[in-house]
């Protein structure tokens, strides 16, 4: 079969996580189940229709509004089937149908709903990060490739490392942040964060992600501190972008810096 065919698929089945990931996005910060009841109006309740629930298309086709009582429908809805089938498509191209296309999926899919979680609520539910890392280390360990190793065991040696790298680097950010600034500097999910992207990306990466962040989130900062609004920047979601580009440049950067190539 054609890249290009092969690549419609993933689209498609990536629009179609994307939609369960708007699920996760608007219930987990409510307590709610991700399973039941099905997918209904958050206005007036109404249970939305396969034919109204196709990713993408329904969207579009429903002008953004629900068919029973016309409410808006946030854009986000959109965003992140969009964002998620093309980022499927990103991995398919730079990785093929390898283990790191599914361990990477795995990972970005975490990554989104974190992100907008936390740019909604400024915090991270730990059902998203702790089972996000629960998932690095076990993919790692049956798909060792992912780290190029061979070995199991030195897979999940990788991923454990990885995992710790991140979650101490930002506990001791935050320690001295804390100590500095007489405030906190990072919150806990911050750090279960930064432990799946670990387990996923492992030490080298993962601290490479740490440093892009910074520089995703500056834009942000001035903003805040422009408009005094308030001095709280959900860092999270910079963390995430800094993991993504990890995932698809984080080498040749490393490459470039360390030895010239």
């Amino acid at each position: 079969m054609p890249s290009a065919s092969i690549a419609f698929i993933v689209f498609v089945f990536g629009s179609l996580i994307g939609s369960f990931l708007n699920v996760c996005i608007y219930r987990l910060p409510k307590g709610k189940s991700i399973i039941r009841p099905p997918s209904q109006c958050t206005k007036c309740n109404t249970p939305i229709q396969w034919y109204d629930n196709v990713p993408i298309i329904s969207f579009l086709l429903l002008r953004g509004r629900c068919r029973a009582c016309k409410a808006p429908i946030s854009p986000r809805y959109l965003v992140v089937e969009v964002l998620t089938a093309a980022l499927a498509v990103a991995l398919f191209y730079a990785f093929g149908l390898s283990p790191k296309f599914l361990a990477y999926s795995i990972l970005t899919a975490g990554l989104i709903v974190a992100t907008f979680v936390d740019f909604e609520i400024q915090a991270i539910p730990d059902h998203v990060t702790v089972v996000g890392l629960m998932l690095g280390l076990a993919v790692s360990a049956v798909f060792p490739s992912i780290f190029d190793e061979v070995s199991l065991f030195r897979g999940l040696v990788a991923s454990i490392l990885g995992a710790a790298t991140g979650g101490v680097i930002i506990y001791l950010m935050g320690f001295f942040g804390k100590a500095v600034f007489k405030k906190e500097a990072m919150g806990e999910g911050d750090i279960f964060l930064m432990a799946m992207i670990g387990s996923f990306l492992g030490w080298k990466l993962v601290l490479l992600a740490f440093f892009m962040a910074p520089f995703f989130g500056l834009a942000q900062g001035i903003v805040v501190k422009l408009r005094r609004t308030g001095d709280y920047i959900p860092y999270g979601p910079y963390l995430s972008m800094g993991a993504i580009v990890a995932v698809f440049f984080g080498q040749k950067i490393i490459n470039l810096l360390f030895y010239g190539l």
